[in-house]
């Protein structure tokens, strides 16, 4: 891990500086989870208490949220294939936090869409795809091990700062506490970028994870290795990948929402519903630590074709479960599999696809995972509403995990469209 920073900022020996990338990373992806993505149901709760708006129109004004995140991530991934990163993480800060100011004067329905979609346009310029396109420029080699570091962030900020949000908003109300989460979401991103993010390895005259750059014979850099948009986005792998992780996530962020409410109603116990959730949480991140050391030896295409078959078997345990240990064992099962889920989607695109278009390709495979995230939670209310329980519910979910598993082995494999083709 070890190489030269030729960067007058950042150390001159020992640790690849690439590590401080992966800090700041990490920082950055534990202030827009623990404020934005994690902290929607605070603010779905807050506007309806608090603002007098109707679940039904708070919820569907949420899903602008991942919608606005969706098709703002393909302008995104377009800037900072051409400009310095920190200034579109720069912006997306400053668009989020402008949003959150607004909170507090909400008090018209078209200003509850605004704030949403508005806060959605900022989560995205902030969060995962440009997190995850700077991890996959500093390391190859590493790549894997890099991206569980730099994602456990997603977990740390459920776990640390989506607490601290809702207790700041029951103390202060939202428009008490609004200023304060808007300063938060400023202070844990835009220095951390401008102090520890470079834009690239190439831009401190060092390649991937501290190699040599990459040259021809007559001395001239390397492009950057992959293969055209336009060839990655017509692929069978990009296409069955894709489609799989829509139902993937669909059943896991379905089941994240509904899992406090599954573990209430068979134990009646708060208590137990806030232990399972902390589980979850803590269970992912070990898993994604985990996952990324194995990934050193074993496939990325095996290991997540396992990780879909263990979130089947978990949610169908869930559909059963009855007793507390039960519930908070099958909860280990899923917690091990939510982290690592998420943080291979990014590594495959990046393994199958290389570096030459991956924030493009990476930002249409996140916009088609809108459709999953936004559709999972509603569609388990639907049938638990439909049938009275969550037996059937959690069961469509393990079925859509079983889906996802049988689409990921039909895309062949991972490495078979990079390997043939050109830097043309």
């Amino acid at each position: 891990m070890s190489a030269q920073s030729a960067d007058p900022s950042g150390p001159k020996r020992g640790l690849f500086y690439g590590w401080y990338v992966v800090i700041a990373v990490l920082v950055i992806m534990t202030t827009t989870a623990g404020l934005g993505f994690y902290n929607l149901s605070v603010y779905l709760k807050a506007f309806v208490l608090q603002g007098g708006f109707s679940v039904s129109a708070t919820s569907a004004a949420t899903a602008c949220f991942f919608l606005a995140s969706g098709l703002t991530g393909l302008g995104v991934a377009a800037l900072i294939e051409r400009h310095d990163p920190r200034w579109v993480i720069t912006g997306g800060a400053l668009i989020a936090a402008f949003a959150m100011l607004g909170a507090g004067y909400v008090t018209e329905l078209w200003q509850l869409y605004a704030f949403y979609i508005l806060f959605g346009i900022g989560y995205a310029g902030a969060a995962l795809i440009p997190g995850t396109t700077l991890v996959a420029r500093w390391f190859a080699r590493q790549r894997s091990v890099a991206l569980s570091y730099a994602s456990t962030g997603l977990s740390l900020g459920g776990i640390l700062l989506t607490p601290l949000s809702a207790w700041m908003i029951e103390r202060l109300g939202l428009g008490g506490a609004a200023p304060w989460l808007a300063l938060m979401f400023i202070l844990g991103i835009i220095p951390v970028a401008w102090l520890l993010i470079r834009p690239s390895p190439q831009s401190i005259g060092l390649g991937p994870d501290g190699d040599p750059i990459a040259r021809d014979a007559s001395g001239t850099p390397l492009p950057a290795d992959g293969i055209s948009f336009d060839h990655a986005v017509r692929s069978r792998f990009f296409i069955f990948l894709t489609t799989a992780y829509i139902f993937a996530m669909m059943a896991q962020v379905g089941v994240i929402a509904h899992q406090y409410s599954l573990v209430f109603a068979r134990t009646d116990s708060s208590s137990t519903a806030r232990l399972a959730v902390a589980t979850m949480a803590s269970a992912s991140i070990v898993g994604r630590l985990i996952g990324g050391q194995a990934l050193r030896w074993m496939p990325s295409r095996g290991f997540v074709l396992g990780l879909t078959l263990a979130q089947g078997a978990a949610l169908a345990f869930y559909a059963f479960a009855e007793t507390t240990p039960a519930l908070l064992a099958t909860t280990i099962v899923f917690g091990l599999t939510v982290g690592n889920l998420l943080m291979m989607q990014p590594l495959m695109v990046a393994e199958a696809f290389g570096l030459k278009a991956y924030g493009r390709i990476y930002s249409v495979t996140q916009l088609c995972m809108t459709a999953g995230v936004a559709t999972g939670p509603a569609a388990i209310g639907f049938l638990y509403e439909g049938l009275g329980g969550y037996e059937v519910a959690f069961l469509a979910m393990a079925s859509a995990s079983l889906l996802a598993f049988l689409l990921i082995l039909a895309a062949g494999p991972v490495r078979a469209l990079i390997e043939g083709k050109s830097h043309a």
